[in-house]
């Protein structure tokens, strides 16, 4: 059985309070591994609290004249472990194509971090019946061969009060698992990343091709975050 990996996405807030605090909810559990995703400000002091912690972007170059830009060399050397990839809002707001998302994600790779990556249909995309096809064109240019985790964003779930239905959700994992090459699908971790709230989180952790949740807004309030990774450790 693959074992639950629940990721914390803080987007661009401040670490919740309390966060850092030792035996806070974002410690990693025997059972269930935990992530987060802070700003670059808090990936120190989240290094420093022992969490397990990425970037939400890095520069695919080690260093150099791109103002602004932080490298995932950068992060490696302060101690990060992961990287998030691909994050719809870096593909909407900032451009990221899938070529990039890949250059990431092997760069990420080449450093030695565990690469998150994200793929995801938007509404239009999805009423236009094209959700399978906008998903395999990402996963089409990523290193399936290699040790990565994929999560599933529906992009019409996210900050819309709305959400996937457990079935539409298994669908779209289970799609994306067949995509994997065969000696890695059945290791490889897909997690759900379309609003999962302590109250949906049992049937979503439930389905088969589920292998955990990146957390977006739920992850900004420890209480709730703790409630779905303990979720995931009761059903482990």
């Amino acid at each position: 059985m693959r074992k639950y990996l629940i990721a914390g996405n803080w987007k661009m807030n401040s670490a919740p309070s309390g966060a850092l605090d030792s035996g806070s909810t974002y410690q990693t559990h025997a059972d269930v591994d935990v992530v987060v995703f802070p700003s670059f400000l808090d990936l120190p002091g989240c290094i420093d609290a022992k969490i397990l912690c990425g970037p939400q972007h890095g520069h695919t170059e080690d260093h150099g004249a791109h103002t602004g830009d932080v490298s995932l060399k950068m992060c490696k050397d302060l101690g990060c472990l992961y990287a998030l990839c691909g994050h719809s809002e870096r593909r909407a707001d900032h451009g990221e194509t899938n070529e990039d998302v890949a250059a990431q994600c092997i760069a990420a790779l080449e450093l030695g971090l565990h690469p998150v990556v994200c793929v995801g249909e938007t509404e239009s995309e999805r009423d236009a019946g094209k959700e399978k096809d906008i998903v395999k064109a990402q996963i089409a240019v990523l290193p399936l061969e290699s040790e990565i985790t994929i999560a599933y964003e529906p992009v019409w779930a996210i900050g819309t009060g709305k959400t996937a239905s457990p079935e539409q959700a298994q669908e779209m994992h289970a799609f994306i698992r067949s995509l994997i090459p065969e000696d890695r699908r059945d290791v490889t971790r897909i997690l759900y990343g379309g609003s999962m709230k302590p109250d949906n989180a049992e049937e979503l952790l439930s389905q088969d091709d589920i292998d955990g949740g990146l957390i977006g807004g739920a992850s900004l309030k420890p209480t709730d975050f703790g409630a779905i990774v303990e979720m995931a450790t009761s059903l482990s």
